[in-house]
């Protein structure tokens, strides 16, 4: 998916599906303002804006990631943007089920790749130094192993859902 179809797609779900969202809350609002309610239809209704507000906030995180146009992962093929894309909806979701499911503590996600290895610092780059300090942040721990049979990287965080 090419960025100006992402772009596109991001502007129909903010246009479409965020908009109607809203307009589904407000209505809750209007029903849980009646004063006739019972106590039991008034809960419900609350909780069913909560949902519908966890909806909404999916529905921007989605959008802000479609129009986004970060490379999140680099590689070296004629499918580069679709496989970027991909790659980031498929760990996504793969957080996502963690955060939902999961009631873990810590979260470990390591990459291995075939490759000459030889990870280490390179003068004039700061990928490798992003990642540690991006993972010193999160209060977690970074292992790399790299050798001529390829490199596994290891980082592991802490997990909390708020």
């Amino acid at each position: 998916m090419d960025t100006d179809e992402r772009v596109r797609l991001a502007q129909e779900l903010h246009d479409g599906i965020a908009q109607d969202l809203v307009g589904v809350g407000y209505h809750i609002d209007a029903l849980i303002a009646t004063a006739q309610l019972s106590p039991d239809i008034r809960s419900g209704l609350r909780s069913l804006r909560f949902t519908v507000s966890e909806l909404i906030e999916k529905t921007r995180s989605e959008i802000f990631t479609l129009r986004t146009n970060s490379e999140v992962f680099i590689a070296k093929s004629p499918l580069e943007p679709a496989l970027n894309y991909e790659l980031s909806r498929i760990f996504a979701e793969l957080l996502r089920n963690i955060a939902q499911h999961s009631q873990a503590t810590s979260m470990v996600m390591t990459v291995y790749d075939n490759g000459v290895g030889g990870i280490d610092a390179k003068p004039g780059h700061h990928g490798l130094q992003g990642v540690r300090e991006r993972v010193r942040d999160l209060s977690g721990e970074i292992a790399i192993d790299s050798s001529e049979m390829g490199s596994k990287i290891s980082i592991t965080v802490p997990w909390r859902v708020r």
